[in-house]
């Protein structure tokens, strides 16, 4: 299936009369009872105009008032919509309520419906335990305050759309009432993800005063983000812009010979699809991946060259050695990442050629994730050492015996050496990390922080991010250090790692600490609707930017997948400050002009192949996307 855009068209309501008018015209969809009739048995035309609406609403002397004059004894009254449809050609929203109002409540029962005053259930239940701020809206929405709603603001309609067992909207009579709710709402959804009141004291307690732009938006210096896209347009290929009329374009797609568990592309001859019962490889083309070609079983009737020993099919596959070897990680519990060793793998005769253990000072320990040195370290052909994370470690292992004694694999389980690295006391909970093209270090941990580590120390970081409270399950960087893509559940978190030192010389936070000057990060969202559509339980994974390991090229895209979606972002426009997704926003600038590609089952990875593999008239290297039986390749190119 060929790429798509955002479908923020479909909930789009540019042209306020038309908007209004379908409301109108649908309004009896979206109730539960059987729709009204006319004493004939036909349903009345629908008016022409809002005008038209107002004046025979007026003419029948209602004791409700018009859709456009709110009660005023209601307080904080709003008109609710909801969208129906989904993505299909009849999508629309529909009023939902004319007018209605909504609440705040701290409560310790999200889901609960019971009929007491907002203020009894905010006093009764505080002493309860563990309460949230939910919000009501009239007795039809009833959610938990936070990301998970993905709430999207349009400040210059007085609008919110958002998430909760559907998609909906919110239409404030006046801005005064619409930034009071965005006001409130961001408070809330502090509370509830620090257990703190949200005011200047505690978000100094959260953020550091070093980072109160992130807390503070406004306040924060956007100037290094200028800074930046200006490097951008100096760099290579460059002249090539990527255009608002760039499509992708599905070169093919194929099946796999077993369930796919990972993806591990080669910047060279092959890529590898790592599947349930073996390794499948296929070859590198400028359009893609395609054949094939050699099969790797795991399980060939040896127990020293198979994988039988291996706890559970491997999730992560690691290339070294110009691509001639590969590590392959298994969990040693299904359903946790941690493990106490490894395979090596030996491409070129598709045997495993040694069972590696992690062991520190006689020791046996576990990792829960591995990485090259550095982003372009697989194509050494001398590489022998690789990064190693656990919760609470962060090292370098060497293949190499440290006393230069080939070890003897037929009687014993060889260890791996630990050169370099911190085996920190408490509480870092690190969660996964990536390397810059130097072998710089960025971690990221369960409460949302990011650290950076230079590459001459792993015991204290350069610089550690904040975070925003979600935890952070994947993260990339560019090649040259410069920004950090971060993933979490609901939303990707773009970072500037730039800044000017005392001496005015622009460095990144690998390198140096970088005070005050910190500028605010930038999310990456779905709509409320495309969260909606991907599922309750889906949730971003494995974000990353497109693939170079060269000095002066910059990275072009970025690419997440949320379960059957694969979602990209043109990089530029991310950063580009006077975007159109940017204006009218409150908060944290979060870019919401994305393509998305659609698959028919969950897609287990997305990625862009390695920068060499772009051809003359396309900005990007192809995309590769795999589903757990099939595997597809797609171009961006400049047609329509």
């Amino acid at each position: 299936m060929g790429g798509s855009h955002s479908r923020e068209e479909l909930i789009s309501d540019s042209d306020e009369e038309e908007y209004e008018e379908e409301e109108e015209e649908n309004y009896q969809d979206s109730k539960d009872d059987t729709p009204e009739r006319s004493s004939s048995g036909r349903r009345p035309k629908t008016p022409s105009s809002l005008d038209e609406v107002a004046a025979k609403l007026e003419a029948l002397k209602l004791k409700y008032p018009t859709s456009n004059t709110p009660n005023p004894s209601l307080k904080n009254a709003v008109k609710l919509y909801l969208h129906i449809g989904g993505n299909t050609p009849k999508a629309k929203w529909v009023t939902s309520e004319k007018l209605t109002s909504y609440a705040f409540i701290k409560t310790a029962k999200i889901d609960g419906q019971d009929g007491a005053e907002d203020g009894e259930e905010s006093e009764n239940e505080e002493e309860s335990g563990d309460v949230w701020w939910v919000m009501k809206v009239g007795n039809k929405i009833r959610v938990k305050v936070g990301v998970e709603m993905q709430l999207k603001s349009f400040g210059d309609q007085r609008r919110v759309d958002f998430v909760a067992k559907g998609v909906w909207a919110m239409k404030f009579f006046s801005d005064e009432e619409y930034k009071s709710f965005v006001s409130k709402f961001n408070d809330c959804s502090f509370e509830n993800t620090y257990k703190m009141e949200s005011n200047d004291a505690n978000k100094v307690k959260v953020y550091g005063k070093d980072f109160i732009g992130w807390a503070n938006p406004e306040a924060a210096d956007d100037s290094i983000w200028e800074d930046a896209e200006d490097a951008f347009s100096k760099s290579p290929r460059s002249a090539t812009p990527v255009r608002a009329n760039q499509d992708l374009r599905e070169e093919f797609e194929e099946a796999a010979n077993g369930g796919i568990q990972s993806l591990a592309l080669g910047a060279l001859d092959n890529s590898f699809l790592v599947g349930d019962s073996g390794i499948q490889v296929v070859k590198n083309f400028t359009h893609g991946i395609q054949g094939k070609g050699v099969y790797v079983n795991f399980d060939n009737g040896n127990q020293r060259s198979g994988l039988n020993s291996v706890h559970s099919t491997p999730r992560k596959a690691l290339l070294m050695r110009a691509e001639t070897n590969m590590l392959l990680m298994s969990p040693k519990t299904e359903g946790k990442p941690h493990t106490t060793g490894l395979h090596q793998l030996d491409i070129e005769t598709g045997k495993i050629v040694t069972e590696w253990k992690f062991g520190k000072d006689g020791t046996e320990i576990t990792m829960r994730d591995i990485a090259n040195d550095s982003k372009g370290a697989q194509l050494d052909p001398s590489g022998a050492t690789f990064l190693g994370l656990d919760d609470n470690r962060l090292c370098r292992w060497d293949m190499r015996d440290r006393n230069g004694i080939v070890q003897n694999l037929a009687t014993s389980t060889p260890v791996l050496n630990w050169t370099q690295g911190h085996q920190f006391s408490r509480g870092t909970n690190f969660q996964c990390f990536a390397t810059t093209g130097d072998g710089s270090i960025v971690v990221g941990s369960l409460d949302g922080k990011i650290r950076l580590y230079s590459i001459t120390s792993m015991r204290q970081a350069k610089t550690a991010f904040p975070g925003l409270g979600s935890p952070i399950t994947h993260v990339d960087v560019t090649f040259d250090g410069k920004w950090i893509l971060g993933t979490t559940d609901t939303y990707l978190i773009l970072i500037c790692t730039l800044f000017t030192d005392k001496d005015g010389k622009t460095k990144t936070g690998f390198n140096g600490r970088m005070g005050h000057r910190v500028a605010a990060p930038r999310l990456l969202k779905l709509t409320p609707l495309d969260s909606h559509l991907a599922g309750v339980n889906n949730k971003f994974r494995n974000a990353q930017f497109s693939w170079v390991t060269e000095n002066g090229k910059q990275e072009r895209h970025l690419v997440a997948t949320v379960g059957k979606f694969s979602v990209i972002w043109n990089f530029q426009q991310v950063k580009n400050g006077s975007h159109e997704c940017y204006h009218n926003q409150e908060g944290l600038k979060s870019c919401y002009c994305y393509k998305i590609v659609l698959k028919d089952d969950s897609i287990v990875d997305s990625r862009f192949m390695h920068d060499k593999f772009a051809v003359s008239d396309s900005p990007e290297a192809p995309l590769v996307i795999a589903t757990p039986l099939k595997v597809s390749s797609f171009s961006i190119s400049s047609r329509r």
